[in-house]
C-alpha cells in the first residue's frame, strides 16, 4: 500500500499532489490527513462504483479513523451530469450538515468527478475537494487540472467552473476490475497525450498498449504517471485556459462532444470513444488542409483500431451521421466564439496546435470524406 509515484501541480498556495500506486485506498484517511482534510466528507459516487470491494475499502479507512463517510449515490452514465442530479445532491449533502471545512470526494469515474467538482465549487461558495478516480480515463485525464462541468441538452459541458481539487488519488489497482470497453474508452485519453504533444510517449504506446490494455499493471501505472505529468505541466502554465496551452487537451473532443450530444449522452457512446474517432477526425481534416502527412493519419488509426476503438461515425452508428447535423453540433460547443469554431488540429503526431481560421465548408467537406472513406463495422 505505497504511493508509486507522486506528481504535483504547481499552481502556487493551490498546489497539490496527485499520488499513483496500487492499493491506496485502504490508507485513504491518512492522505487526507497529509493534506489537511480532517473532517467526515461527502462521498459522491455512481451505484455501480459504490457496490464495489474498492468502494468498502475506501470506506473502511474512513470509519477506522473516526471519519464516517456520508455517501451520495447517482445513477451511473453521463445523464447524472445534469441540473437535477446537481440540485439533489446539493440539498442532500445542506440537509446532512456541512460547512467549510467538509471535504467533497468524487469516488469514481468522469462523470461523477465532474458533478462532484461542480458541487464542491458551488456549496456554500467551495468546499475542499478531492479526487479519487478509479476509471483510466478519470486517473488520466478528468480528475487532474480543475474543470468541473454538467451537461445542457444543447451541448457538453456548458455549465461548471475551474475548482482545483486538494488531492488525486489514482489507485490503479481499481484498473483490475475495468469492464474491457471502459478501459478501452480511458485508452483514448492516454492516446490523446502523445499525439498532441509527445511522439516518443506516442511510440512507448505502441510498443505497450497491448499489455497495458490486457492487464500489465506496470504499464498501466507508467501511462498514468506520464499522461498526468503531461496534463499537470499543462494546467500549471495554463489554469484557466487563458494562453490556449490548456487547449491543446481538447485534441479530438470538439468533434467528440458532437457526437456524444447527438447519441444524447448515453451508454451507446462513451467519452473515450467519442475522442478516439474524434482525434481521427482533427487528423483526418489536418491531411486534407494540407497540414499533416497522411502516414501519421494512418499510423495513428491504426493504432486506435487496434485497440478496439471507434475510428470513424460509422463505427459508432452504422448508417453515419449527417455532415450538417455533425458540424450544427459543434457549432454549440463552448469554444466557439464569434461564430468561429476552435479546433485543434496538428502538424504530424506529437504536434498539435489550436486554430480559430478553418472554414465550417472544410470541416464539413472532411465529415462527408470520412463517411465515404470507411465502410461501417461488422
Amino acid at each position: 500500500m505505497s504511493v508509486t509515484h507522486e506528481l504535483t501541480v504547481a499552481l502556487g498556495a493551490r498546489s497539490y499532489p496527485i499520488r499513483i500506486g496500487d492499493g491506496l485506498l485502504g490508507e485513504t484517511a491518512r492522505h487526507l490527513a497529509e493534506v489537511g482534510l480532517t473532517r467526515p466528507p461527502v462521498v459522491v459516487s455512481d451505484k455501480s462504483v459504490a457496490a464495489t470491494a474498492h468502494f468498502r475499502e475506501m470506506a473502511d479507512s474512513l470509519e477506522q479513523a473516526g471519519l464516517a463517510p456520508r455517501v451520495l449515490v447517482v445513477p451511473p452514465g453521463e445523464a447524472s451530469k445534469s441540473f437535477g442530479q446537481l440540485e439533489r445532491l446539493c440539498e442532500e449533502a445542506v440537509a446532512g450538515g456541512i460547512d467549510r471545512k467538509t471535504p467533497v470526494i468524487g469516488f469514481g469515474g468522469g462523470v461523477v468527478g465532474d458533478l462532484a467538482g461542480v458541487a464542491a465549487a458551488v456549496l456554500l461558495r467551495g468546499l475542499p475537494f478531492v479526487q479519487v478516480p478509479t476509471t483510466l480515463l478519470a486517473q488520466v485525464d478528468s480528475a487532474v487540472g480543475g474543470k468541473t462541468g454538467i451537461n445542457l441538452k444543447g451541448g457538453k459541458n456548458l455549465v461548471g467552473s475551474f475548482h482545483q481539487p486538494r488531492l488525486v488519488l489514482a489507485d490503479v489497482g481499481t484498473l483490475a476490475t475495468l469492464p474491457p470497453r471502459e478501459l478501452r474508452a480511458g485508452y483514448a485519453e492516454v492516446v490523446k497525450y502523445g499525439l498532441l504533444g509527445d511522439a516518443d510517449f506516442f511510440a512507448w504506446l505502441e510498443a505497450n498498449g497491448p499489455g497495458l490494455l490486457t492487464g500489465d499493471p506496470e504499464a498501466r501505472a507508467e501511462a498514468v504517471l506520464r499522461s498526468c505529468r503531461h496534463k499537470a505541466g499543462i494546467v500549471a502554465e495554463d489554469e484557466h485556459e487563458t494562453t490556449g496551452l490548456r487547449a491543446l487537451l481538447n485534441l479530438g473532443h470538439t468533434f467528440g462532444h458532437a457526437l456524444e450530444a447527438l447519441e444524447g449522452y448515453s451508454g451507446r457512446l462513451l467519452h473515450g470513444e467519442a475522442v478516439a474517432c474524434g482525434m481521427v477526425l482533427a487528423f483526418r481534416l489536418s491531411v486534407r488542409l494540407g497540414l499533416c502527412p497522411e502516414s501519421d493519419l494512418e499510423r495513428m488509426r491504426s493504432h486506435l483500431d487496434r485497440a478496439g476503438l471507434p475510428v470513424s461515425m460509422r463505427r459508432i452508428r452504422n448508417e453515419g451521421y449527417a455532415p450538417d447535423t455533425v458540424l450544427d453540433a459543434m457549432m454549440r460547443d463552448k469554444k466557439v466564439e464569434d461564430g468561429r469554431l476552435g479546433l485543434i488540429l496538428v502538424r504530424g503526431i506529437g504536434r498539435a496546435f489550436v486554430t480559430k481560421d478553418v472554414a465550417p465548408a472544410d470541416v464539413r467537406a472532411m465529415l462527408v470524406e470520412d463517411e465515404a472513406l470507411t465502410p461501417a463495422a461488422g
